[in-house]
């Protein structure tokens, strides 16, 4: 079994459990996720992957970071899961897709419930951006991290006054 660490890391939308394994960071979970025992067992401890991490986060929330470049693994995702979360990084800083259209990015636009399935079992919140995605109607549907933090990155990302 690949051994992976956690850290935790305050932030504006609570305190998020980073886990990496020795090569690649693995989740991202927000408090709410957390409560549910969402993440997997790890052990404390550092890497140069959390410490990367850390670092990026700390830049995003500060506002000077749109992007992250840090080596992502999924393990035990289906080939799907992966599909749309490679999808949902390509959802530019600041906007917002409805599931609608994260399941025509796939070329599968009937797949629309799947395409929520695997958006809420994302491991990689905020780095793998599924705040991005809203109902067709823009409304702020579920977020596994709590639809609080899915409104707070929202607004983060594009404040009212930046339109």
């Amino acid at each position: 079994m690949t051994l992976v660490r956690y850290d935790m890391e305050d932030s504006p939308v609570g305190r998020l459990r980073l886990l990496a394994s020795a090569d690649a960071l693995v989740g991202v979970y927000l408090p709410a996720q957390v409560e549910r025992g969402q993440p997997p067992a790890a052990v404390g401890g550092s890497s140069a992957i959390l410490e990367a991490a850390v670092s990026q986060l700390r830049e995003y929330f500060a506002g000077t970071r749109v992007s992250f470049e840090l080596p992502l693994a999924t393990p035990g995702a289906t080939l799907f899961q992966q599909r749309v979360w490679a999808a949902l990084r390509t959802i530019p800083y600041g906007a917002r897709w409805s599931y609608g259209q994260l399941a025509g990015a796939l070329a599968s636009p009937k797949a629309v419930r799947a395409v929520g399935g695997a958006n809420a079992l994302n491991p990689l919140s905020i780095v793998v951006p599924c705040h991005r995605v809203v109902g067709a109607s823009g409304a702020l549907t579920g977020y596994a991290g709590g639809v609080g933090a899915k409104a707070w990155l929202l607004a983060h990302e594009c404040p009212p006054d930046r339109g």
